[in-house]
């Protein structure tokens, strides 16, 4: 089926918002940018992320103090200059003496201030001192600003980053690695950026408000009313696009996750992409994914403009409207030209804050909408959270007895059970074997027994203990897993190994790697064991791969192991090499072993058959080859000599 273009994507968009915006509105639905849906009961609300910001920021109050001091004192003395203006025409170039009031400031001594030229030059001293001070202040406050609006985005990122690794497994199956990245770098850049665009601009241009409101009375109160009038079109200009502007944000980021994860997955899989000849369809996909958000956001720009334009218009037919009143005042006597000066430049400064605030209403709005999907994220529950009072596990004393007893289980969000009333007993240092068709729960019982999920009956004990009486971080402790598909993080071979003990020296991570049947292939690398080994180990052979992640569980000591296919897809040398690493790591350990090549599970202490989530058959190999049940079955099926190819199908199309 042929891709729909990104324009016919922005108009289903188009029309999914309107749909979306009518539910809000008459059904109480909002949307998430994840797709699922809430009342709008729980949608938050401007005043709750206002909130939930400033509890974020409790650490940070001091500095912010400090910063808003430094800004308070800045803004106030940048109010001063313009009264020097007024001063110029009136005292210097009117000659008119200085009032009563404004004399009686300095001392009587001070008598080049009734002279012009005194005058003039005590301005210009006075005005270069207190610019001097202002600039000073102001950057000790942008300085603490910007370095707590720094520490903020380190510390929103590392809990945001520590809360998606604690999620559900299932929860963290279900995000993208992209969109998760987008939302590290991004959502929580964003609601850092609240320490300006919610806190330290708006009291800037809030203060210069005021402060110019001041001086307007001072000057003419009639004026100031006028002005004035501007102020509750504030509020309506924000009102009126706040609750459009959000969700158009919310969805601008929605669809940069989705391109940020088509790129990782693309990446990650390029020799599928490539021995498919797809790069070409992946450019295209990707391309149109960017004209999508292109054109959401130049939708957006174009509502975030009309506040801005509203203001282009309104502010300068305000000033002029007051200037013809301010000038025909002069022209009575009413007031002085210094006096309409100083008026007109302090309505310059009253209107350019209320301006500012308008337009950072955009602003804020974007950042509010990265803290909100933040703390969407952050009220997501943990994993498996422990039980009041449950027990740190102390390697030492594990036996490794492991019972599951009566255990029923169904994944989140299904109602089909995948395991049902399992029963059986590993005893400590035993081999239990897995086996049965793809989709019989073997993957699913081992999931229970890492704790990576909880069964919905039944108990798993460990040395009579329910494991979720234990705490879970202390139970992985003594857990290893080797998979199928082994993950190596992009780094030197050292590194990979140690990673299991964060304290390991390089002997014992040696020692590791020859019990693993590893120490040879690495030697032979160009720098041997500081060899960086690419994203995923993509420099290595799979069996290699195998064996490093083999003396990874090593290093780690683990007492309950669990083997997933750990042998399959690999060479006859590889796998006599891989099967004796195996049989190194397994001695003394409760091992769980998932295999489809029956082979390899010859030398269990226990086999489970599986089939459709039950239990059918358990025994060793020769207890059940004796009873010429399901397992027997399995075997000769396997050991069969293969049939006879047949001829090539042809696919419609070809």
């Amino acid at each position: 089926m042929r891709a729909r273009s990104s324009r016919q994507r922005f108009v289903a968009y188009l029309e999914r918002f309107r749909r979306d915006r009518q539910r809000a509105v008459t059904e109480g639905i909002h949307i998430t940018s994840h797709g699922t849906e809430r009342p709008t009961a729980r949608t938050r609300g401007t005043l709750e992320l206002l909130h939930a910001f400033w509890a974020m920021a409790r650490l940070h109050r001091g500095s912010m103090t400090a910063a808003l001091c430094g800004l308070a004192v800045s803004t106030i003395l940048g109010l001063l200059p313009p009264a020097a203006t007024k001063f110029t025409i009136d005292n210097v170039f009117g000659r008119q003496p200085l009032s009563a009031a404004v004399r009686g400031l300095f001392p009587a001594t001070w008598t080049k201030l009734d002279t012009p030229g005194g005058l003039l030059a005590a301005l210009a001293i006075g005005l270069l001192g207190v610019s001097l001070i202002s600039v000073l202040f102001g950057i000790f406050s942008r300085w603490q600003a910007t370095r707590t609006a720094k520490r903020m985005h380190v510390e929103l990122k590392r809990r945001v980053f520590d809360h998606a690794a604690r999620l559900s497994l299932d929860r963290v199956q279900q995000m993208r690695s992209g969109g998760t990245v987008s939302m590290l770098r991004e959502d929580g850049q964003s609601a850092g950026d609240l320490i300006f665009s919610l806190i330290y601009n708006p009291s800037r241009a809030l203060i210069q408000l005021l402060g110019s409101m001041v001086a307007l009375a001072v000057t003419d109160w009639r004026l100031l009313l006028g002005s004035i009038v501007l102020v509750p079109a504030v509020w309506y200009s924000h009102r009126t696009w706040i609750g459009r502007l959000r969700p158009m944000y919310r969805d601008i980021r929605a669809q940069r996750d989705r391109i940020d994860a088509h790129a990782t997955e693309v990446f990650g899989g390029m020799r599928v992409v490539r021995g498919f000849a797809r790069t070409g369809g992946e450019q295209a996909r990707y391309t149109t994914g960017n004209h999508l958000m292109a054109r959401q956001e130049l939708r957006t720009w174009w509502w975030a403009r009309g506040v801005e334009i509203a203001w282009a218009l309104l502010v300068p037919a305000a000033s002029a409207a007051l200037l013809w009143y301010g000038g025909t005042q002069v022209l009575n006597g009413s007031i002085t030209a210094g006096d309409l000066v100083l008026f007109l430049t302090y309505l310059v400064m009253l209107l350019a804050p209320i301006e500012a605030l308008a337009q950072s209403a955009t602003g804020l709005q974007t950042n509010l909408a990265g803290l909100d999907r933040v703390l969407d994220l952050l009220g997501e529950q943990r994993e498996l959270p422990d039980r009041p009072g449950a027990r740190r596990i102390d390697p030492a004393r594990v036996r490794g007895q492991l019972e599951v007893r009566g255990v029923s289980f169904h994944y989140p969000q299904t109602e089909a059970r995948v395991l049902n009333d399992i029963n059986f007993t590993a005893a400590p240092g035993s081999i239990v074997a897995l086996v049965g068709p793809s989709g019989s729960g073997k993957t699913t019982c081992c999931n229970l027994v890492a704790r990576f999920f909880d069964p919905d009956q039944g108990t798993i004990t460990l040395d009579g203990i329910d494991l979720r009486d234990c705490t879970l971080e202390s139970f992985r402790r003594i857990l290893g897993i080797v998979e199928q598909d082994v993950f190596l993080f992009d780094g030197t071979v050292a590194e990979n190994i140690g990673y299991a003990s964060r304290n390991a020296r390089p002997e014992q991570i040696e020692s590791a790697a020859r019990a693993a049947n590893a120490h040879t292939f690495i030697s032979a690398l160009p720098e041997g064991y500081a060899t960086l080994i690419g994203e995923r180990g993509v420099r290595l052979s799979g069996g290699q791969r195998q064996r490093l992640a083999i003396a990874r569980a090593l290093l780690a000591d683990p007492r309950i192991l669990i083997l997933d296919e750990a042998t399959s897809n690999l060479d006859t040398e590889s796998e006599i090499l891989i099967q004796e690493s195996l049989n190194t790591l397994m001695r003394g350990r409760t091992t769980f072993v998932i295999a489809h090549r029956l082979s390899t599970v010859r030398h269990a202490d226990l086999i489970v058959v599986l089939e459709q989530g039950r239990i059918v058959e358990t025994g060793t190999h020769d207890e059940l080859m004796i009873r010429s049940g399901r397992y027997q079955e399995m075997v000769t099926l396997q050991t069969a000599p293969p049939s006879a190819p047949r001829a090539p199908v042809e696919v419609a199309g070809n």
